[in-house]
């Protein structure tokens, strides 16, 4: 399981205007705000980019500049693969290690949504023993029950972090996860394609791709 939310797309204005720098052709530009304060790309703007998007990473290097803010939950055996596109991006995670203990142990703070009803089972004892080191912790704060927390803990917990991309890294993770077999790879997908000018900036495929 996987949610993505307060999705804002920041600097498209600056990022469309520094894509026409190389060939001085600002007086080309016609893109513009609409009556919602979103900024609209026009159709000469549009068009040069797709050409860049095609081009290649060298030639699209303006959609670097468009940054992406959202707060994605996710269990910790996602983050482990999302961990690699660190380069060019920013998160702030929720503590596991200060705040294990703040809140009582549910089952809704796990993925479990693909377990057979043995397996849920299972789950669901482990999470009740897991509240109870918990009690025990919070009763006397031995260190003893913390670590046994920690150890325990199930890599489908549930991790909140505030994410920093841009539109070049999301282009990166969709082309490479879009067929993934994890269904949380293939619901952040779909989340790409739901952003701005996804279709001809993002999942537009290069000349080189089949």
């Amino acid at each position: 399981m996987i949610t993505l939310e307060r999705t804002s797309v920041m600097n498209l204005e600056n990022a469309i205007r520094g894509a026409r720098n190389p060939m001085n052709s600002w007086d080309r530009m016609d893109s513009y705000y609409d009556e919602n304060g979103q900024y609209v790309l026009g159709e000469q703007d549009l068009s040069l980019a797709r050409r860049l998007c095609q081009a290649g990473s060298d030639h699209r290097k303006f959609i670097r500049q468009i940054f992406v803010s959202v707060d994605i939950t996710a269990p910790l055996y996602w983050w482990k693969e999302y961990d690699t596109y660190k380069v060019g991006t920013v998160a702030n995670s929720t503590s596991t290690m200060h705040k294990i203990h703040a809140k009582p142990f549910e089952l809704s703070d796990f993925s479990c949504d693909h377990m057979d009803a043995e397996t849920r089972a299972q789950m669901e004892q482990l999470v009740g023993f897991l509240e109870k080191l918990r009690q025990k912790y919070l009763e006397g704060k031995d260190k003893q029950y913390w670590y046994d927390m920690i150890q325990l803990l199930p890599s489908s917990y549930h991790q909140m972090r505030t994410c920093t991309l841009n539109y070049e890294n999301l282009r990166n993770i969709y082309w490479a996860r879009r067929q993934h077999k994890l269904e949380e790879w293939r619901t952040v997908c779909r989340w790409i394609e739901s952003l701005p000018y996804a279709a001809e900036l993002i999942t537009l495929s290069e000349e080189a791709h089949p």
